[in-house]
């Protein structure tokens, strides 16, 4: 039986600057992959999205995702917004050739030179380190997760989109392969200069690619920050549970503490400051009165009453 409506974005408003790589963290059910599908207007029925989604586009000026036809619309897909999503497996039909992936992908934009387009689509592979020819005549389900992921990224890349958007994309690989896609993509952002927006629940991971880093909690953005002012000096105390939730190599095992209690309801979400049940310095106007995101610091944002305590 319906309980409600459940709100899993809530009011966000963030900003992807030019050449930058983003990183959006938070647990599971935070709406990290919501908000990336928001912006690509692939939100699955019956979720609606309401607001604007705007894009500095050098072919179609600036634009708002969410209010484009159709046909406008598919030209924005790939050529100047791309994304990887998570399971590559599921991103590719298993019935063609990764080769037809890239073929296809160009025609559908009016490219129709076939050689012309696998003759990039071999250099794309060789940028993820993958061996073109042995790739580019495999179906999805010849290659390992790790190869199907960077096939993908190649294949994200072949119009030279502005904007690629990678919702978890290592989720389902092992830890040796994650760092290979991370390293990976920090040579292609600093060969190609993409803007980058990478969606995970994993902090420590995304720590030396990307250049800020917003934190999500409860369908918000509450807190954003340069990545070396953010693992320094968190100002939320929910950011501040999750680089203590981070295991260490050399620290004691004892110093992990996870952030105790339990994510929101979506449909009931706590009022006031979302986090306040599992605040270890919650106080009553917590319970009552929602902070808004401030620019706490030069270029550091957070919605918390009693950042300073932390900061």
């Amino acid at each position: 039986m319906p309980r409600g409506i459940a709100r899993v974005i809530d009011n966000v408003d963030l900003n992807v600057h030019a050449e930058e790589v983003l990183g959006v963290v938070g647990e599971s059910g935070a709406g990290k992959t919501m908000l990336a599908s928001a912006i690509m207007r692939v939100v699955p029925p019956p979720g609606r999205v309401s607001g604007k989604v705007i894009f500095e586009s050098d072919k179609l000026g600036r634009i708002d995702i969410l209010s484009l036809e159709e046909d406008k619309l598919r030209k924005v897909y790939w050529s100047e917004i791309s994304m990887v999503f998570q399971g590559a497996l599921n991103a590719f039909n298993p019935t063609l050739r990764i080769r037809d992936h890239f073929t296809e992908t160009a025609a559908a934009h009016g490219w129709s030179d076939r050689d012309e387009v696998l003759e990039k689509a071999c250099k794309l592979l060789e940028l993820v380190h993958l061996e073109p020819e042995r790739v580019l005549n495999s179906y999805p389900h010849e290659l390992s997760g790790g190869m199907r992921q960077r096939a993908l990224i190649a294949l994200s890349l072949l119009l030279d989109p502005k904007l690629l958007i990678l919702d978890e994309p290592t989720s389902s690989l092992d830890m040796i392969t994650q760092r290979v896609i991370v390293d990976l993509l920090r040579d292609i952002h600093e060969k190609l200069r993409t803007t980058m927006m990478f969606v995970t629940h994993d902090i420590a991971l995304i720590a030396g690619l990307v250049d800020r880093i917003a934190v999500m909690y409860a369908f918000k953005v509450i807190e954003i920050a340069p990545t070396d002012a953010l693992f320094k000096n968190p100002l939320h105390p929910y950011t501040h549970g999750l680089l203590r939730a981070i295991p260490s190599l050399v620290g004691e095992l004892e110093a992990i503490k996870p952030i105790p209690g339990r994510h929101p309801d979506p449909v009931n979400p706590p009022p006031g400051c979302r986090f306040h049940p599992r605040c270890p310095i919650a106080r009553d106007v917590c319970t009552e009165v929602e902070p808004p995101l401030i620019e706490a610091k030069p270029g550091h944002w957070v919605a918390c009453h009693y950042w300073h305590e932390l900061g």
